[in-house]
């Protein structure tokens, strides 16, 4: 048997200590790392079921107990475990160590944030729909132990379905909760019978009779309980679903600062968001010209014969008619790339060429070290739609090498044939492609394998969005800078345009919750200015209703790890080595990108 985590960390630190050294004061260093490791062992036992995706599988058997005495409980850890953090001098450890320990801090003092002003565990349905699929998700997806012992933990997770659903009715306040939420819940819930139809009951022939038959009575008895949860979403908190989605500008900051770990301000990251669109629709305009002139040569632009001083300034960048110019040339180019679609059940298909495509890409231009885990493309469990078109559900910092799944979500069925051919037109051949970039090859897929690898777990655990963002967004641009696709102005238009994309995401992010922004001006901003499709602004429009903050980890990120690299660069000289300083800059993990850069430039790492 194998012998549980829990009994690694402090007892053998403890026998070592005792037994094989001399008795002798801890260095500042390893009375931190000590503290790590408590904290590692500690902190997933609060939620049994991030702890099974995070590759600690002490609890697979449990779920999460949601209830007021729980939530103190975690208050009462994260709150004792800050004060001890907090003793602790950072200037006396060494430079890894100051990160992880200011790391340590910022997460802690975003946990107690979240569960006592934010309070989103009362407001938040589509928190509990996660879990609830999660909890069994975690357990079938990936091999991380024989299936019959998978399968026994599955069983004693669907048995407490019961209670645990009794918990989240008890603690959302119907009042409190958004219709969006809402409305996302209905649809999200039921979607943990289907992994159960799909996952689970074709393997129970593999359980002996009396695991088999325990099973069989979970599944009917969780199945019994969303089904009973479904009716009190659908009669009870939809009709008197009467929350504000937007969380208003003093917990907007406050979360801001958090999710992003950058002493950047609202302000700051708004007027360098309207210069960047201002700058990308430019770019966009030049590589739109080469594209529309192949088409038609003998076309004479613009901006090309008349000098802007015969025209009357219409705003600070362009004369009369030239914004106009500018975006029917660019509307063109990107019609003239959306011209071949991809069928809507052909999309996870073509997904897979493109994943060979951009791996032997990277591999031919040795831009870093590719880790030898495997990753594989999925359709989108249906607990998880509606947040998203994709996403990347890599293994957790505890489970190194298991299987990532790239995850599309299907188009749906009751759409619209205008509908779904908007979809098809945003995640064209060429989006895809650069989908496949941001998800997998060389974006999230790669990075995070990388950082699985890192020697300190408890980074792992205090994993940065903007950092992690921030890279799969530098990989677009990466790609497309070294030639992607025999260097096709369409691969660049589109690249530019998802660009574009997440700076109008750190906008709207503001602009909704702290502006009051509505719907049609939203639109109008990601349709008009952002080249986007009607589904896809759709999309984000609920999106930026479901979430705050989060939008603006794209944009942030971006340009500080665009900023590492021009620095690094100036620095190394002719010396610098493009996968070198990838693969030095993954060697890390996911630290906030200002840590990221103090590590890698040898910087003070306060």
């Amino acid at each position: 048997m194998r012998m549980p985590r829990a009994f690694i960390f402090v007892p053998l630190f403890l026998f070592l200590s005792t037994a094989s050294f001399p008795c002798r004061a801890e260095t500042p260093d390893e009375e931190f790392e000590r503290l790590g490791a408590e904290f590692v062992d500690e902190y997933p036992s609060f939620s049994p079921v991030y702890a099974s995706w995070l590759g600690d599988h002490r609890f697979d058997g449990q779920m999460n107990d949601v209830s007021r005495e729980s939530r103190l409980k975690s208050g009462e850890f994260s709150r004792s475990f800050l004060e001890r953090v907090q003793k602790v001098d950072p200037e006396k450890l060494s430079a890894q160590n100051r990160v992880d320990h200011a790391m340590l801090k910022h997460h802690l003092e975003a946990e107690l944030f979240s569960l006592e002003e934010l309070r989103e565990w009362e407001w938040n349905p589509t928190i509990y729909t996660g879990l609830t699929g999660s909890a069994i998700y975690n357990l079938v997806a990936r091999d991380f132990a024989p299936i019959e012992n998978r399968l026994g933990n599955v069983a004693r997770r669907l048995e407490t379905y019961p209670r645990f659903l009794e918990q989240v009715r008890r603690t959302l306040k119907p009042e409190r909760v958004p219709p969006t939420h809402a409305e996302t819940a209905v649809k999200q819930n039921r979607g943990v019978l289907d992994i159960l139809k799909n996952r689970v009951l074709p393997h129970l022939d593999k359980l002996d009779a009396e695991e088999k038959r325990r099973l069989e009575k979970a599944v009917e008895t969780a199945t019994q309980a969303i089904e009973e949860h479904q009716v009190w979403l659908e009669k009870e908190l939809v009709p008197n679903a009467k929350g504000e989605f937007r969380i208003g500008k003093e917990l907007f900051d406050k979360k801001l600062r958090f999710s992003l770990g950058t002493d950047m301000s609202r302000e700051e990251i708004k007027k360098l968001a309207e210069e960047e669109l201002r700058l990308m629709r430019n770019e966009m305009y030049e590589v739109a010209k080469k594209i529309y002139k192949e088409e038609h040569p003998w076309t004479v632009f613009y901006d090309d014969v008349t000098p802007p001083s015969a025209f009357a300034m219409a705003n600070p960048h362009d004369p009369p008619g030239l914004h106009h110019f500018k975006q029917a040339i660019i509307r063109s180019a990107i019609d003239i790339a959306c011209r071949d679609l991809t069928p809507r059940d052909q999309l996870v298909d073509f997904a897979k060429e493109t994943l060979r495509e951009t791996t032997d890409f990277v591999r031919t231009k040795d831009l870093l070290t590719l880790p030898p885990d495997p990753v594989e493309i999925i359709l989108m469990p249906e607990f998880e739609r509606g947040f998203s078109v994709a996403y990347c559900d890599s293994p957790g910092a505890l489970d190194v090498g298991q299987k990532t799944f790239y995850a599309i979500s299907p188009i749906p069925d009751d759409w619209t044939d205008k509908q779904v051919r908007s979809f098809l037109r945003e995640y064209n051949p060429f989006s895809i492609r650069d989908l496949t970039i941001h998800e997998a090859m060389p974006g999230h897929f790669v990075q995070l394998a990388h950082a699985s690898r890192y020697p300190g777990k408890l980074r792992g655990l205090l994993a940065s969005g903007t950092f992690i963002e921030g890279w799969a967004v530098y990989s677009e641009r990466l790609m497309v800078d070294q030639g992607f696709l025999d260097d096709d102005p369409r691969m660049r238009l589109i690249q530019l345009k998802w660009y574009v994309r997440a700076i109008t995401n750190a906008i709207i992010d503001q602009a909704i919750h702290c502006d009051g922004m509505e719907r049609d001006e939203a639109m109008r901003l990601m349709v008009e200015q952002g080249f986007q499709e009607e589904r896809e602004a759709a999309l984000k429009w609920t999106r930026a209703q479901l979430s705050s903050t989060q939008l603006s980890t794209y944009f942030v990120g971006y340009q500080e790890m665009s900023e590492i690299r021009t620095v690094y660069e100036k620095k190394e000289g002719a010396a610098f080595n493009l996968k070198s300083f990838h693969d030095k800059l993954l060697s890390f993990g996911s630290p906030n990108p200002a840590f990221a850069r103090r590590l890698l430039l040898g910087e003070d790492a306060e």
